[in-house]
C-alpha cells in the first residue's frame, strides 16, 4: 500500500534568529517527540497544498511556499498491511496565525529558535532536510 504526505517548516522571519512551529505527539510510554507538521494529500491537492493546509491546520500559522526541503520515504506495518509511505517537506515563512494546539492529534506546539531545531526533532531524516533551509532563503530573496 502507498501513502503520501506533505508538511513542513514554518519560519517567522527570514532572519538568522528566527523561529520554527514544531509540534509534539505523545508515543506509546507518554513521551512528548519533537516533528515537523504533516498530513496526508487530499483528492485533488498538490504537495505543497497539503503542506500548507497540514501546517496551518497543526500549528495555526499559516505560511506561503518558499521551497522545497525534500522527501523522506519509509516503510510501516498497520495491522496486517506493510505501507510505504512518502512525505514531502516545504520550508514557509509565516504569513498570518498564531500557535495553537488545538488539532487533537497534536500535543503540543512550540516555536522554537531555529539553531535549536535540530536537537529538537525526534527523528534524523527530519532533522537531515535542514541542511536545505539556508539555500532556500538565500534563493527565494
Amino acid at each position: 500500500m502507498e501513502e503520501t504526505s506533505a508538511g513542513g517548516l514554518v519560519l517567522d522571519d527570514r532572519s538568522e534568529m528566527a523561529n520554527a512551529a514544531l509540534i509534539a505527539r505523545r508515543d506509546r510510554n507518554g513521551r512528548l517527540l519533537w516533528s515537523l507538521p504533516k498530513g496526508h494529500v487530499e483528492n485533488g491537492e498538490t504537495a505543497e497544498q497539503t503542506a500548507v493546509r497540514e501546517v496551518a491546520e497543526e500549528t495555526g500559522v499559516t505560511g506561503r511556499v518558499l521551497g522545497r526541503l525534500g522527501m523522506i520515504d519509509f516503510w510501516f506495518v498497520t495491522g496486517r498491511t506493510r505501507v510505504h509511505k512518502t512525505v514531502h517537506h516545504y520550508l514557509l515563512l509565516r504569513t498570518t496565525g498564531e500557535l495553537s494546539d488545538v488539532d487533537v492529534e497534536v500535543a503540543e506546539v512550540a516555536w522554537v529558535p531555529l539553531a535549536e531545531v535540530p536537537r529538537r526533532l525526534a527523528y534524523a531524516d527530519e532533522r537531515g532536510l535542514l541542511r536545505r533551509v539556508p539555500a532556500i532563503l538565500t534563493d527565494s530573496v
